[in-house]
């Protein structure tokens, strides 16, 4: 059995002003690089494998909680929102004709304009997941945590999510071979002393 951790990147002006990001390579902005530098990664995940996504926002975070650079793994890479991509999704959402759908809605095969399926997404993290030979932190996207916690909690995108996800905090799911299992609770990152 391995341990995989699960953390979102710091966040970016985009986050902050609500746009879909997506495959867009935009950097962490300053102040999400002062409160990452402040926090570490718990003892038990100091040994682990350090990966990312390759998007600067995931490799700049797993650095400034691990105190050193992770693997890239392009499997890691948010999901494809295709052209909503840079837009705002409260302005998506507004308009009846977009077909943009709150993710309770989704379903597996639910695809913005170009983009692609959660079933897609999943498909390509499911290879990377088997690859796994020991306990590791993934620093990703909340896209990329969403399709391994719903098959780890056995949630279809259909209702409400079994999980809410929040910054700073390392989502833990055991891998078994095709099995999945989340913990319960998250585990939150340390914090610096003063110097």
């Amino acid at each position: 059995m391995i341990r995989l951790a699960l953390l979102r990147h710091g966040h970016t002006a985009w986050n902050r002003a609500g746009r879909i990001q997506g495959r867009s390579d935009i950097p962490l902005d300053d102040q999400a690089r002062v409160e990452l530098g402040g926090c570490f990664l718990p003892a038990d995940w100091q040994q682990a494998e350090l990966w990312s996504s390759p998007l600067m926002r995931a490799v700049e975070t797993a650095e400034l909680v691990a105190d050193r650079a992770p693997r890239a793994a392009p499997e890691l890479i948010e999901m494809n929102w295709g052209a909503w991509e840079g837009l705002h999704g409260l302005d998506l959402k507004a308009d009846p004709g977009s077909g943009f759908r709150d993710i309770e809605e989704w379903g597996w095969d639910y695809r913005p304009p170009g983009g692609e399926t959660p079933a897609e997404v999943w498909s390509r993290i499911e290879l990377w997941l088997a690859s796994l030979e020991r306990d590791a932190v993934a620093v990703c996207h909340i896209g990329i945590m969403r399709m391994i916690l719903a098959r780890a909690f056995g949630w279809g995108f259909n209702g409400p999510a079994p999980f809410r996800i929040k910054r700073n905090r390392l989502f833990v799911v055991e891998v078994d071979g095709l099995d999945l299992t989340p913990w319960a609770e998250p585990v939150r990152l340390l914090r610096r002393g003063p110097s």
